[in-house]
């Protein structure tokens, strides 16, 4: 039981994002994906939350398969909340304060202990003092843990997650960190797409590198110390000269 792809391939009309990727995302498991900017992380994982349909290929979700391209006619339930997936872009509705946001996906999916939950993780992300402001009248990063809140108050077996700690600061990634590793001791299978390599090392039980549609390199976080290839060895010494 847990979220694979296998063979994936998408690509806008002439143009080839990625091709035959397979991964797996374990629950208990955190596994993050990193790679240079432009390499279809983002897109990968959209794939993944299927909001975006693969040229070919199959997704898993547990005893649930998606198999693209779909056939006419075919549309099976999506697997949400099941699978609930955080972007960078947020998408916080803009009428409703931080904590109505929250809130309102809960309470559709008739969450029973919402309130409860939301209170606990108002502690964990330190969110008390802005909870009632509106997304104009916070900061990115409160806009961020927000948005992470929302998507943990449903429970989700399945959490991917796009560069939600770009906006934080050092204590708070401590703290969004402290929380992910509760998740997966939990159970819950995460996917992280990140270029904060410091965060991939301390976060990751599993690291996958993308580059130029392929996943060129997976394996533990000391991939990241000691990279077997060479354009993983390069791509790390760029950042760490850029650092």
């Amino acid at each position: 039981m847990m979220l694979t792809a296998r063979q994936l391939s998408f690509g806008y009309e002439e143009k080839p994002v990625f091709h035959h990727i397979d991964l797996c995302v374990e629950p208990g498991k955190i596994t993050v994906l990193t790679g240079p900017s432009g390499a279809g992380k983002t897109t990968l994982l959209r794939c993944l939350a299927l909001l975006e349909h693969p040229r070919a290929g199959a997704i898993h979700v547990d005893d649930d398969v998606f198999s693209f391209p779909r056939k006419p006619g075919a549309r099976p339930a999506p697997p949400w909340p099941k699978l609930t997936a955080v972007f960078q872009q947020l998408f916080l509705w803009p009428h409703l304060t931080l904590r109505e946001n929250i809130l309102l996906p809960a309470r559709c999916r008739r969450v029973r202990d919402a309130q409860a939950m939301l209170e606990k993780l108002a502690g964990s992300f330190d969110m008390g003092a802005f909870m009632d402001r509106y997304p104009n009248e916070a900061s990115l990063g409160q806009r961020q843990r927000a948005a992470l809140a929302r998507a943990l108050i449903l429970k989700p077996r399945y959490l991917l997650l796009d560069e939600i700690t770009s906006a934080l600061d050092v204590e708070q990634i401590s703290r969004i960190l402290g929380h992910l590793k509760s998740l997966r001791d939990s159970g819950t299978g995460l996917f992280i797409v990140t270029h904060l390599l410091g965060f991939a090392r301390d976060a990751a039980d599993r690291v996958l590198f993308l580059d130029q549609g392929a996943i060129i390199e997976s394996g533990g976080a000391d991939i990241l110390r000691a990279p077997k290839s060479a354009r993983l060895k390069k791509f790390l010494s760029m950042v760490s000269a850029a650092a």
